[in-house]
């Protein structure tokens, strides 16, 4: 007789595309997923999955069975949910993955009403400007900005992210203020560490254009180029988000105002399309809230 455990195990392994990671998920040694997966492909009688050192993939009976089980898994997972959460307060960890400087936007001071308001939530956060996999880091809910390409995500988009160009009025005045996109080529500028070449793509009054750029500093967070812009070590290309308190109190200038880059957008991202437990959507609905009052909001 078919072991539903066993079905979950193999819909487990599927998304998360390895024997390991699905045990991460799972809280179990990956010997056991391996055993239990043998089980379910005997009782079968037919092989799911290609193994080999490298990589894990579907044979085409582990297709055609993921096909017709996954959404059957996920069904009796939101049915279970349901019952779970119908008159609990939200409780349990929430693993969230965010940009390495996101807490600039959602407060540490938000943060802690959160927990106040929520006393069973757990709140994990992982902050780094790598793009997290959702599925193998176990993770819940996602912000990340940029352009969205991971279609195999639900994503859903919450503000509009604008570069500009900012720098410290102590260099403006020690290097000149730029007249021109070609005068930045003779500027110190701060970059992205990771950034693929050192070029700038800005729009302004004659359409999309490229610069290149130079400068002495680079680093990979957008608050340690913030904090390098305003000590006057270059011209800075930042979300005006980010900038706008510094420009506020005229720790910073707009340069070249009539250009800027379109940045994206900052979105919620999913790694499944079944509802989320309800401590993951008090956390959601929280951080939009958060979201409304922050200069990224209506970009």
């Amino acid at each position: 007789m078919l072991n539903l455990n066993d079905v979950e195990i193999f819909a487990n392994v599927v998304r998360a595309g390895s024997f390991a990671a699905a045990a991460r998920r799972l809280a179990m040694p990956a010997n056991t997923v391996s055993r239990r997966i043998q089980q379910l492909e005997s009782a079968l009688g037919a092989r799911l999955f290609q193994r080999s050192t490298r990589k894990l993939t579907l044979t085409p009976a582990g297709t055609r069975f993921a096909a017709r089980c996954l959404p059957a898994v996920d069904e009796l997972g939101n049915a279970a949910q349901d019952v779970i959460d119908a008159g609990r307060t939200p409780r349990g960890t929430v693993r969230v993955a965010a940009p390495a400087d996101f807490l600039q936007i959602l407060t540490m001071e938000a943060v802690a009403g959160f927990l106040r308001q929520y006393p069973e939530v757990k709140l994990d956060m992982l902050l780094d400007d790598a793009v997290t996999d959702l599925v193998a880091e176990g993770v819940d809910i996602a912000f990340r900005g940029g352009r969205l390409a991971d279609s195999s995500m639900v994503a859903r988009r919450v503000a509009a992210v604008r570069q500009v160009l900012v720098a410290a009025p102590g260099y403006l005045r020690r290097r000149g203020v730029p007249r021109s996109l070609a005068d930045l080529a003779g500027h110190d500028c701060i970059v992205q560490s990771r950034q693929r070449g050192l070029r700038w793509q800005l729009s302004g009054p004659r359409g999309v254009e490229d610069v290149e750029v130079h400068g002495r500093f680079a680093a990979n967070t957008t608050r340690a180029i913030l904090q390098a812009c305003v000590a006057g070590l270059g011209i800075a290309l930042l979300p005006d988000g980010f900038a706008q308190s510094d420009l506020d109190a005229r720790r910073l200038r707009r340069v070249l105002p009539a250009y800027a880059r379109d940045g994206g957008h900052l979105a919620i991202m999913y790694p499944t399309r079944q509802p989320p437990p309800m401590a993951v959507q008090v956390f959601v609905d929280f951080a939009l809230r958060c979201l409304e009052n922050s200069p990224f909001r209506g970009n």
